[in-house]
C-alpha cells in the first residue's frame, strides 16, 4: 500500500477523504442534531437532476449539481420550516423531482458518453484536480461559516423556540443549513456518490454524539472519524480492487455497529 502513494490518483484521493471527511464532520454533525438526515437524503438524491442537466447542457456535472441542489435545499426550507411534521411528503416529491428530471435530461443528452453511474456510487480515486478545488472551496466555505455562526447554529439546532424569542432569524439560519447540506453533499459526490453520502453524513455523527458533550467536540471527532474510515475504505479498495465509495460506506457501517452494539450491551 506505501509504494501506492507514489500515483497522482493515489494522492488527489486522500486530499479528497481529507476535505470531504472535515465537510461531513462539521455539516454531518448538525444535521444529526437537528435531525435532518431524511432532509438530506432528498437534496442527495435531487441533486440527480443537477448532473443531467449539466450533462445537457455540456457544462461541468459537479457544477450543475451544486446549482441544482442549493435550489432544493431553499426550496425545501421554504416549505418545511413552518411545518416540519409533514416534512416528508415534501421530501419525497424532491427526491422523485429531481431523480426524474436527471433521467429525462439523461435521455435527451444524444451520443453522451459520461458514466453517471460513478456519481451514484463514487469514485474517489478518479477525482481531478478540479474537483479538488471545488471540495475545497466548499471545505473552506463551511468551516468559516459554521465557525464565524457558531452560536446562532447552536441555538437553532437545541432550541429553536427559544433563540427566536431572542431576536435571532431563524428561518435564514435554518435556510442557510440547508444550503450547507447541499454543498457538502456535492462536495461527496466524487468520493461516495449521492445514494451513499447519507451513510457518510450520518454515521460518523452518530458515533461521536455517543461520546461529545458539545456540538464542537462532535464536529471535531466526527471529522476525524469520518477521515479514518475514508482512509481504512480506500485501503481496503485499492488490495482487493473494490469500489471506493462503497468500500469507506461499508468501514463506516460496521464501526456503527460494533459501537451500536457495544452501547447496547453496556446498558
Amino acid at each position: 500500500m506505501i509504494e501506492a502513494l507514489g500515483f497522482q490518483f493515489i494522492q488527489n484521493a486522500l486530499i479528497a477523504g481529507l476535505l470531504v471527511s472535515i465537510t461531513c464532520g462539521i455539516v454531518g454533525s448538525l444535521v444529526v442534531v437537528n435531525r435532518m438526515v431524511f432532509i438530506a437524503g432528498g437534496i442527495a438524491h435531487g441533486a440527480y437532476g443537477g448532473l443531467g442537466l449539466a450533462l445537457f447542457l455540456g457544462i461541468s456535472p459537479l457544477f450543475g449539481a451544486l446549482g441544482f441542489s442549493a435550489v432544493l435545499a431553499v426550496t425545501i426550507a421554504f416549505l418545511t420550516y413552518a411545518n416540519k411534521e409533514r416534512a416528508d411528503a415534501v421530501i419525497g416529491a424532491i427526491w422523485a423531482f429531481g431523480m426524474a428530471v436527471g433521467i429525462i435530461f439523461a435521455d435527451m443528452s444524444e451520443g453522451y458518453n459520461t458514466d453517471l453511474t460513478s456519481f451514484l456510487f463514487g469514485s474517489i480515486l478518479s477525482v481531478s484536480i478540479g474537483d479538488l478545488w471545488l471540495m475545497g472551496a466548499v471545505c473552506f466555505f463551511i468551516t468559516v461559516f459554521a465557525a464565524v455562526f457558531y452560536k446562532e447554529f447552536l441555538a437553532v439546532s437545541f432550541d429553536m423556540e427559544f433563540a427566536q424569542l431572542q431576536g435571532l432569524n431563524t428561518r435564514i439560519f435554518y435556510t442557510v443549513l440547508m444550503i450547507m447540506t447541499a454543498f457538502c453533499i456535492v462536495a461527496c459526490i466524487r468520493a461516495v456518490g449521492l445514494i451513499l453520502v447519507v451513510a457518510l453524513l450520518s454515521i460518523p455523527p452518530y458515533i461521536a454524539e455517543k461520546f461529545c458533550a458539545k456540538l464542537s467536540r462532535m464536529m471535531i471527532l466526527s471529522a476525524l472519524l469520518s477521515a479514518s474510515f475514508t482512509l481504512l475504505g480506500l485501503a481496503l479498495s485499492y488490495m482487493f480492487d473494490l469500489t471506493s465509495g462503497a468500500s469507506i460506506i461499508l468501514v463506516a457501517s460496521l464501526a456503527f455497529f460494533i459501537v451500536k452494539i457495544c452501547i447496547k450491551n453496556r446498558l
